[in-house]
């Protein structure tokens, strides 16, 4: 039977002293309240994931929507505890174990939700509990066992007495009960008496005092139970989850060049044998084969690289296809689906927009190639542009296969130079050019012989 999740990720998180909710913000790629959905979506199909939802409840609605979870609303902050009361309408009717996270917590794994899942049915007890231990537990509440070794309460840092402080081991507040008796017992938590707030750490409590036993499910890397509440926390998780990441693809056999510097989004796949230079980026769901090369500095968004594939430092690659063998780089921008064909190379500060390079074809530097279709093992001398733009709409250029375009060739769209043919350098283009043509739009030279004597006469100089 699969279980049902509550996603606690209503609050606002005043600590990060930001406009934005919490679980908004962004470690390893995501945000913090995505990664948790991931994670239970590895358990549990995405309608029996709800998230409880209220401060900048729209934003973070649209963005676990297209995970096709559920959702509830908190209107008013009132406690961990009134959080899960909220999806009793929405999640009481259901059978089975019934996980309750927060949207804070992206180092949480499939495999530890899984684990807790396990011991409360194999257990057959009311609830299991992550807890773990700590050298230095301040702060946090600290777990009372009874003799059995079951949960007796769970006491807070500031209520405990003198011998519960040296206790080490914590509470996670994430929590696997069976679905009757927690919708029966949640009914029995009372207002905090300092805050007036329901809390969900009063639950072992309560279950122990009906008879049922809460057990311990004791989590050894405490490191995943990090809950994200400032700026600080926030990038120490998104180190974990990169370093995941990178750890993950090494595995994998790719040779990634001082990793601690290098950033991979979480859906990015990189085949074996490529290898990732130093204070790379490769962004989005991009697709990298083998055998690639990345080189330093470089950020590589939401492509995809056929094998072989070499971009040089300092290289920008968004929403592009590069097909096998191709040399990019270094100082190239390639955006707005531009595809660059078989091994074609492109130089040093060119950049493609919405352009087709064709096979063999080369743009070896200082070039802007603009909504352009560029046959195969053209070439395209540096400093060309493709006027492509006249203020209100946006026109194509045609290369065709084995022309050639002289240095500093301006080509104005709409036009096509067919194949085989030149253009000569220095040309401004604004008719087509017939296949094998050679075209010329420049003024002749003059000379003016003399022409500085003159003028330095005419100056009295």
């Amino acid at each position: 039977m699969n279980p049902t999740f509550l996603i606690l990720a209503a609050g606002l998180g005043t600590r990060m002293k930001s406009k934005l909710a919490k679980v908004l913000h962004r470690a390893g790629g995501l945000s913090l309240v995505e990664h948790v959905v991931r994670a239970a979506l590895g358990v549990t199909p995405a309608h029996k994931i709800i998230v409880v939802i209220g401060h900048q409840a729209d934003h973070v609605k649209a963005t676990l929507e297209p995970y096709g979870v559920r959702f509830a609303l908190q209107a008013e902050p009132k406690g961990t505890g009134h959080a899960v009361l909220c999806c009793r309408e929405t999640a009481g009717q259901e059978d089975g174990p019934v996980v309750v996270a927060y949207g804070d917590c992206p180092l949480l794994t499939t495999a530890t939700f899984r684990a807790l899942i396990d011991q409360q049915i194999a257990s057959g007890k009311a609830a299991a509990l992550i807890t773990t231990r700590l050298p230095d537990p301040t702060g946090y509440g600290r777990v009372v066992l009874d003799a059995n070794g079951d949960i007796a309460a769970i006491v807070e840092h500031k209520a405990a007495t003198p011998e519960q402080l040296h206790i080490d081991l914590i509470n996670s507040g994430i929590y696997c009960f069976g679905s009757e008796l927690l919708w029966k017992h949640i009914v029995e938590i009372v207002p905090n008496a300092a805050s007036g707030e329901l809390y969900l750490t009063d639950m072992p409590e309560i279950l122990a005092r009906a008879g049922h036993r809460v057990a311990p499910y004791d989590l050894k890397d405490s490191t995943e139970l990090l809950g994200i509440n400032t700026r600080v926390e926030l990038a120490g998780a998104d180190r974990s989850l990169r370093d995941r990441k990178t750890r993950e693809l090494m595995l994998g056999g790719v040779t990634i060049e001082k990793p601690e510097t290098v950033i991979v989004d979480p859906d990015v796949q990189i085949g074996n044998d490529t290898v990732i230079e130093a204070f790379a980026r490769i962004l989005g769901a991009s697709r990298l084969a083998s055998d690639c090369r990345i080189g330093s500095c470089s950020i590589v968004s939401n492509s995809e690289l056929a094998a072989a594939v070499h971009i040089e430092p300092f290289t920008h690659i968004e929403s592009c296809v590069v097909e096998a063998g191709a040399h990019i780089g270094p100082f190239a921008r390639l955006r707005m689906n531009a595809r660059v064909g078989r091994d074609a190379y492109i130089g040093n500060f060119v950049e493609l927009k919405k352009t087709y390079l064709g096979a063999e074809a080369k743009a070896s530097h200082l070039a802007y190639l603009g909504d352009a279709q560029i046959g195969e093992n053209a070439n395209i001398g540096a400093g060309t542009i493709t006027c492509n733009y006249d203020g209100v709409k946006k026109h194509p250029t045609t290369i065709g296969k084995n022309a050639f375009v002289g240095s500093n060739s301006t080509l104005v769209a709409p036009v096509q130079v067919g194949d085989g043919a030149y253009i000569a350098a220095g040309s401004v283009i604004t008719d087509p050019v017939p296949p094998e043509a050679l075209a010329l739009g420049r003024s002749r030279q003059v000379v003016k012989e003399g022409w500085v004597a003159k003028r330095r006469a005419k100056q009295g100089k």
